[in-house]
């Protein structure tokens, strides 16, 4: 699904930037309210996201793992990526991880067995890009035991180069993980978070919560720390210690999102946590970091209450500039809307913005802002499921299985998007979801995987046509090795409406966000688009909505 090449208006005289578009018509004069249908029984993904046994009866079975919306190919779409788990009974050993490719028009084929990622370790988190700096994305796996990284050889076909690039990692638990330029030398480097100290050989006895037996940890089992890697252009190089991020009292690591937080150009690092304070890495250059979310204010919510941080969502709520970040939680507590101040700390704000109440019986996984509806501003997507087998509204106010939650941001306000849809209130254990335009209609589509439960792909049902915009980036100049320029900050006028979207490292939940930004466009004329680079070069360009636009920093 290639887009047709045309040209862009530049409007920066000292750039010369070529692209890549899909034209489609103008923009109807109507809107249509968020529907999604659930269509994965015409995709051919077909496949059990395995996370042990269900139900689950330790730890370890209820994180469930991470999808990649990924561009295995190189052909303008985004193909889908799932590592896959294992079970107690051979932690080693899963069924293995899957990739289909995208055919279009929301068909997939299985291409697993011919791209020989023949992966069967229980996994969990998994970040995309490029790491040995030959313009094709890879795969890095973060699991139980030994992480891997899987290298792009290109025609579909990956090669498992862990040992020569000392990617295996220190054993013990690995969760999410991110790729991102850290050191500012254009490569990618890998921040990995980990969980628990944990041996499925010691099952451990059950644990109480609100007077019934339940799943032990994490509290009373002892944190892991998280690891750094240097990109040192033919392998990783451990600089945990020399980063400072060794001097960090560890949390129990979830998730995390490289992204720069501070605005100084700089790649920083949120690390959200469970059951212990979330942890914000600041960039100090040098490959230096400073841990900080206590002093900036994003470490706990309002009440400075320690929250079991699972998934995090990245947007400007705020149309201030800065990356805003919401958290989602466990049950009996509700969700948090950080936001990113221009004075350097940050706010809880989920009361201001009616985030917070809606998610109060719900336990929060991956979470995505998005424009769902075209309307201009970013909605608010959670999956939900509880972690407890024996949950219920009167033993924890809480179902073991949960519907979907959906904000719809109207004005300063986001507010439940009410709906009998089997997609949405049909209830499920939910744990990750991946978005991306996946038909190339210019809307958002999702995957959402489910612990011990089938992957299901959600259409979009907008089809307003062109009141969009899709943005991807390359850096194809020589000796660049981070060519979706993550890091990147692109900014999006018209009409008087300023968006921003981020191209960061990490993702929702334990999953890699998509390397397209999308915006809606609710209105009518020209859109300008203005590319902050990962290192500080700025580019703008003019173009039409209703198009896929690649923007070439290295073209002459």
């Amino acid at each position: 699904m290639a887009a047709a090449l045309v040209a862009l208006a530049i409007v920066a005289s000292h750039v010369l930037l070529p692209a890549a578009t899909t034209q489609v018509p103008a923009p109807e004069a109507t809107t249509k309210p968020i529907g999604f249908t659930d269509v994965t029984a015409s995709t051919g993904i077909q496949a059990t996201m395995t996370s042990g046994a269900q139900p689950s009866s330790q730890i370890l079975e209820v994180k469930g793992g991470g999808l990649a919306l990924i561009d295995v190919d190189d052909d303008g779409d985004l193909d889908l990526f799932m590592p896959n788990g294992a079970t107690l009974a051979d932690p080693m050993q899963g069924p293995g991880a899957r990739l289909w490719r995208n055919d279009g028009d929301l068909r997939f084929t299985d291409i697993t067995q011919q791209s020989g990622l023949m992966h069967r370790g229980w996994s969990f988190g998994v970040a995309a890009g490029d790491v040995d700096g030959d313009r094709r994305d890879d795969l890095f796996i973060a699991g139980f035991g030994r992480n891997a990284l899987w290298l792009n050889r290109g025609g579909g076909r990956f090669i498992d180069a862990t040992e020569r690039w000392g990617a295996a990692g220190p054993g013990g638990w690995s969760t999410g993980c991110a790729l991102a330029d850290l050191d500012g030398d254009s490569d990618l480097d890998l921040y990995v978070a980990r969980y628990v100290d944990y041996d499925p050989a010691k099952p451990l006895a059950p644990a109480m919560f609100k007077g019934q037996p339940v799943i032990n940890g994490p509290k009373g089992l002892m944190p892991l720390q998280d690891v750094v890697l240097r990109n040192d252009g033919d392998r990783f190089t451990d600089v945990t210690e020399a980063s400072g991020v060794g001097a960090v009292a560890p949390g129990f690591g979830l998730n995390v999102i490289a992204c720069d937080f501070t605005g100084d150009g700089l790649v920083d690092l949120f690390v959200g946590n469970d059951s212990s304070g979330n942890h914000l890495h600041v960039n100090q250059g040098g490959f230096r970091f400073a841990e900080r979310a206590r002093r900036m204010g994003c470490s706990t919510n309002l009440e400075g209450i320690e929250q079991a941080t699972m998934g995090v969502a990245l947007g400007d709520v705020d149309g201030n500039g800065r990356p805003d970040l919401h958290a989602t939680v466990f049950s009996s507590d509700t969700n948090t809307l950080f936001l990113n101040r221009t004075d350097g700390f940050w706010d809880d704000r989920s009361s201001q913005y009616g985030t917070g109440a809606p998610s109060r019986a719900l336990c929060g996984w991956a979470s995505v802002f998005a424009d769902l509806d075209h309307d201009g501003d970013e909605d608010l997507f959670t999956v939900n499921g509880h972690v407890y087998p024996n949950a219920t509204k009167a033993t924890f106010d809480s179902e073991y299985a949960q519907p979907r939650l959906v904000l719809e941001r109207t004005g300063k306000r986001f507010s439940p998007l009410r709906s009998d849809a089997a997609w949405l209130a049909a209830p499920h254990r939910d744990r990750t979801a991946v978005f991306g335009d996946l038909d190339g209609d210019g809307d958002v589509d999702a995957v959402i995987g489910e612990l011990n439960g089938p992957l299901r792909v959600l259409r979009n049902d907008h089809d307003v046509k062109g009141d969009w915009l899709v943005v991807s980036l390359r850096d194809t100049r020589a000796g660049s090795r981070n060519h979706r320029a993550v890091g990147a900050m692109i900014t999006a006028e018209q009409s008087g409406l300023v968006q921003r979207r981020w191209l960061a490292g990490g993702g929702p939940f334990q999953s890699t966000f998509s390397p397209e930004a999308h915006l809606g466009l609710p209105g009518k004329g020209p859109v300008k688009v203005t590319v902050c680079w990962p290192d500080g070069f700025e580019q703008v360009a003019t173009t039409e909505p209703g198009r896929r636009i690649v923007l070439d920093r290295g073209a002459p």
